[in-house]
């Protein structure tokens, strides 16, 4: 029971819960954006399902430490594939397991990201002749899964490198999800009620999944300068409605 009084630790243990939260932002988004295509009774048990199979996903990765970190040895090698010579650029087109991974959850994050930003902009008429397409829970938790998967990898691998002791990772996630679930309905709400911000949220998402490409190539993009991009954008959209809905009073009272 040392544990219990070494600040070192809980040190670990608050940098570690604060960076698994942020990290998980974008996990909320996404499974705020998808949920909303549910009837609305639904919305909340497919938020629930999802942040809960990621704390399970992130549990079970921590688990399985030696595996997670075997995904990063080098696992393909296309320079060599394609016959590149030049030292400087080969190094980039040498993948690990953990790479393809990024490199697909990427892809499929930008693809869906798309997708929704056109259905935004040209789908509303669309929509309004052809009529809703109907979609199944199950291929909403799906989607989620498959984002869960690779936020969760994600997630695992920088508690690795931050924490010895597993049991501080696994209280870590514990909290950060809890805290999660507990957000999660007021952000998607936020997200949802105004187009606006969800044009943002599904811009942010769209960012991530090139952030997650290019780290698969050995490319680094800090995220702080996303979420900061993202923050600012989202508190000057936040004033933009404020002093829209103050003129809207205004002139009612006028």
């Amino acid at each position: 029971m040392e544990w219990i009084t070494d600040p070192q630790i809980w040190i670990s243990f608050l940098t570690l819960t604060v960076l698994e939260i942020v990290l998980g932002i974008d996990n909320i988004v996404f499974i705020s954006i998808q949920s909303a295509k549910l009837p609305v009774e639904q919305q909340k048990k497919a938020r629930q399902i999802g942040l809960l199979l990621a704390l399970v996903m992130r549990v079970l990765l921590l688990f399985s430490i030696k595996w997670v970190m075997g995904l990063t040895a080098p696992l393909i090698n296309l320079s060599e594939w394609f016959d590149w010579t030049n030292e400087k650029y080969a190094r980039y087109f040498v993948l690990s397991g953990r790479d393809l991974i990024l490199f697909i959850g990427g892809l499929f994050l930008i693809y869906k990201s798309t997708t929704e930003i056109h259905h935004k902009v040209e789908g509303e008429v669309e929509m309004a002749t052809v009529g809703k397409k109907v979609v199944s829970f199950a291929s909403i938790i799906v989607q989620i899964l498959i984002l869960d998967l690779v936020f969760s990898l994600d997630s695992v691998i920088t508690a690795v490198g931050m924490v010895d002791q597993i049991g501080v990772m696994i209280a870590s996630v514990i909290v950060a999800v809890g805290i999660m679930l507990l957000s999660a309905e007021s952000i998607s709400k936020f997200v949802n009620d105004y187009p606006s911000v969800k044009m943002l949220a599904l811009a942010f998402l769209l960012l991530i999944g090139v952030s997650l490409t290019a780290e698969a190539f050995d490319q680094h993009i800090p995220k702080g300068y996303i979420y900061f991009a993202m923050a600012f954008s989202v508190l000057v959209e936040y004033l933009n409605i404020k002093s829209q809905k103050k003129a809207l009073k205004k002139k009612e009272n006028g």
